[in-house]
């Protein structure tokens, strides 16, 4: 058995891996695409209309809304059912995994938006981005790991994959109480109605996967139609995916739609998002307007908040005797991950929409500019300084082990 599961995380992290990776090559290919001739034909692919009807019921929306409301629908889907079985029965189901990456997860969302408040205080409309640097993006955090290869700790690995974690409950919590529209009571009852539709499912011991897809799917439209963000019914849904199988002992019915959906989110999903949202024209752009709050704040909040608030409270926690270090880890190790922790893209993209959308103000290129920074910065900070911490520790191993025998004569 713990061979099955330590082979199951390592397919985990190379999936990881390679599906930063591929984040990279979207995002590179989305500001080629918004730099070119071929730019207004970029820009009329997002705005392209779709529509789906189903007698008077009807969603009218652009495609770029599509993906951000609809496609990362599964990717919060995919975050619902890891959180469910991290409690359940993974890390986050010990206390005294929990204790470390969960302090630093609320200094790695406390910081970071502090420091874009600061920057952006005599602005009201732009301090609706507050929450932008407090994201942590666990694919490409995990991509950059795995870069210094099977050096690195599996300790490092659990406590940044259980603070990411964390920090995605915080996103969704910032997401359901600061961002959404005016409320339809209509709209919210029937979402709630399909909440206890799949509360009767799973104390029925229903466990076919088609029968809560489907009814997620108008507990999606209801929310999407409510003014509460839509993406927010794939986290309610995964709550209620069965962890165990009632009429077949050893089975996991969570754990195989989570396996069968990770793909597609990793692969699909998140590439085509960062397509869509991360192209930003330079070409006729004032170089001051770099240098406006929005994404100064947004840059060093990333790259600054984040290892600095991570860093501190995990020293606090420890010093006070909350909690201790990792195996295997160290405090330069530690202060390396939480630099990883500042790569925000995918979820720092995806708040960022939703905070200036309704602005009316085109403060998008602000937003993506110091995403992008910040991201890079804390990524190649991040895997400099853990590459040299892993040589330190290495070095010191190898001269524990020369000076061994001397000890022993």
């Amino acid at each position: 058995m713990k061979t099955l599961d330590t082979g199951a995380i390592q397919r985990f992290f190379q999936m990881e891996a390679a599906g930063g990776i591929l984040l990279i090559v979207a995002a590179f290919l989305a500001i080629v695409l918004a730099n070119s001739p071929l730019e207004p034909l970029y820009a009329l692919l997002l705005q392209t209309p779709v529509q789906v009807s189903i007698a008077e019921f009807s969603i009218d929306k652009p495609l770029l809304l599509w993906i951000n409301d609809g496609l990362m629908a599964v990717f919060f889907f995919l975050i619902g059912l890891e959180l469910k079985r991290e409690m359940t029965e993974g890390e986050l189901s010990r206390p005294s995994q929990v204790i470390l990456p969960g302090i630093g997860a609320i200094g790695g969302m406390l910081f970071p938006a502090l420091i874009y408040v600061a920057f952006n205080w005599d602005n009201p409309q732009a301090l609706q981005g507050w929450a932008i640097p407090a994201a942590t993006d666990i694919a490409f955090a995990l991509g950059v790991l795995s870069l210094l290869g099977p050096s690195v700790p599996r300790a490092a690995k659990v406590f940044l994959a259980s603070l990411a974690i964390f920090d995605d409950v915080g996103a969704i919590i910032i997401i359901a109480l600061f961002y959404t529209d005016s409320i339809s009571l209509l709209a919210l009852s029937v979402a709630g109605g399909c909440l206890v539709v799949l509360s009767l499912m799973k104390f029925a011991g229903v466990e076919n996967r088609r029968a809560y897809i489907l009814v997620g799917l108008v507990m999606w439209a209801s929310m999407l139609k409510s003014g509460v963000h839509a993406t927010l019914a794939g986290v309610l849904l995964a709550m209620f995916i069965p962890m165990k199988s009632r009429k077949h002992p050893g089975r996991s019915p969570l754990r195989e739609l989570e396996h069968g959906i990770h793909p597609i989110v990793t692969f699909m999903i998140l590439p085509v998002f960062a397509f869509a949202n991360a192209g930003v024209t330079f070409g006729s752009t004032d170089p001051q307007y770099l240098l406006h709050g929005v994404p100064v704040g947004i840059a060093l909040g990333l790259f600054l908040g984040n290892q600095l608030g991570i860093l501190s409270l995990c020293w606090l926690a420890v010093r006070f005797g909350l909690t201790q270090l990792p195996k295997d880890m160290n405090w330069l190790m530690l202060y390396g991950v939480a630099m990883l922790c500042g790569i925000g893209f995918t979820m720092s993209l995806f708040i960022g929409s939703l905070a200036f959308e309704q602005s009316g103000i085109d403060r998008f290129f602000d937003e993506r500019v110091g995403i992008l920074a910040g991201s890079l910065l804390s990524g190649v900070s991040g895997y400099l300084l853990l590459r040299f911490a892993l040589r330190k520790r290495a070095g010191s191993e190898d001269t524990a082990r020369a000076l061994e025998p001397a000890t022993t004569s």
